[in-house]
């Protein structure tokens, strides 16, 4: 990784630590003057250090000071900049600076002179972006895939090519975020899994130049979600943490409990071993969403609810062979969810029938299953066509119940 791209990461690591220390870079900025004696120090400077144009070797004694962390933890990160062999950023840092390939893939064009935009043209893009956020409620990846990236591509273009202040490209930054990341669950969704960790890098990389931690964790946490779904434990458990680092005790709630979630989810998909780790991480979701005070979510947090808590509450628990607390929670939910969205209903009912085959409830697990094959017949979802795999898989261990043999006999598992 090249000295440009690891000031970057340095730059947002900094602006997390004031962030941190609820410090604006203008108040930064003066209590450095105050630590060090020295008046010239302005927020511009601040903000060169965050965005990585500048490195501020001379200033880390009174930085350490200021955000009050240990002088050593910035020293060592400065060295990782200089690629200095004792150098490393912090744990969480470090994860996500290794996720990102080299390169900015939105650096500007040079002597871009194209048209000017404003803020209604990033507001009719936030538009689009929460329509398709709202048509992945409904429709599967296959549906999607086309139109998402083609918007993708198109805000990417718009922050590349065309002019506007710095207020209507930081906006811009956020909604390229927002929607890689749903262009990118769309593709996790859709069976394109590299597609899709291009996109949350990408998302990652814009979120990280806006300063949105939420978002920036988000994407993260979305990428840790698809690793544990594709046999990527220990990478996915370590991504889903650091997300969660990189969001903040600040965060809104809603927020805060959808990154505990996939902590849960990470390490559910370990297995036994990591049944602790995973149950705690569930309790710290719920604790989180129960908060009281704190800033607003931001429009892409709009379903996380106590419902939703509860469904990932269930898939862990199946997921550790616990029958007995995943089916009256999935239970409970299914009754009131909403019948139009097939892909989650269905992805629900294979959670719900892998629990009743755990309960040794062979019968139930049969009817479960073939609910679950009726809703998903028309749905163009990997997920859903994986889930299907696992289900027709725990019903082959009953094959003799009458039940479950009409099941596999109408859906006879791949070969």
């Amino acid at each position: 990784m090249q000295t440009t791209e690891r000031k970057k990461h340095f730059g947002a690591y900094l602006a997390r630590l004031r962030r941190e220390a609820r410090l604006s870079q203008r108040q930064l900025a003066d209590r450095l003057c105050a630590l060090s004696g020295v008046a010239s120090l302005t927020r511009n400077e601040v903000g060169r250090w965050e965005q990585g144009r500048r490195l501020p070797d001379a200033w880390l004694p009174a930085l350490a000071t200021a955000l009050g962390v240990p002088l050593g933890t910035l020293e060592r990160a400065a060295s990782w900049v200089r690629g200095e062999p004792e150098g490393r950023l912090p744990g969480a840092f470090a994860t996500l600076a290794e996720l990102l390939p080299p390169g900015d893939p939105l650096e500007r064009e040079t002597g871009t002179q194209g048209r000017r935009i404003g803020p209604s043209t990033v507001a009719a893009l936030a538009g689009r972006v929460h329509g398709l956020r709202l048509a992945d409620d409904v429709l599967a990846g296959g549906d999607l895939i086309v139109p998402a990236f083609r918007e993708l591509s198109g805000a990417v273009a718009l922050h590349r090519e065309r002019t506007y202040d710095d207020s209507t490209g930081r906006a811009l930054l956020v909604q390229i975020g927002e929607l890689a990341q749903i262009a990118g669950w769309i593709a996790s969704d859709a069976g394109e899994h590299a597609q899709a960790a291009e996109a949350y890098q990408l998302g990652i990389s814009a979120a990280r130049q806006a300063g949105d931690g939420a978002l920036t964790a988000n994407l993260a946490g979305s990428l840790a979600y698809q690793l544990a779904n594709t046999g990527h434990g220990l990478e996915a458990v370590d991504l889903a943490e650091a997300a969660v680092t990189e969001a903040g005790p600040d965060a809104p709630a809603q927020t805060r409990a959808l990154f505990h979630d996939r902590v849960a989810w990470a390490h559910a998909r370990l297995g036994r071993p990591h049944s602790q780790a995973a149950i705690r991480a569930l309790g710290q979701a719920h604790e989180a969403l129960t908060a009281e005070g704190g800033p607003e979510a931001p429009q892409w947090a709009y379903w996380v609810s106590r419902d939703e808590l509860e469904v990932m509450d269930a898939r862990v628990f199946t997921e550790l062979a616990r029958p007995l607390r995943a089916v009256p929670l999935l239970s409970r939910v299914l009754e009131r969810y909403d019948a139009t969205h097939a892909r989650e209903l269905a992805l629900y009912l294979s959670w719900l029938a892998v629990a009743y085959a755990d309960a040794n409830e062979p019968e139930a697990a049969a009817d479960t299953a073939a609910r679950m094959f009726e809703l998903s017949a028309d749905v163009a979802s990997d997920r859903t066509s994986e889930r299907g795999r696992v289900v027709l898989g725990r019903l082959a261990e009953f094959e003799d119940v009458p039940e479950v043999a009409a099941v596999l006999a109408e859906h006879p598992p791949a070969a």
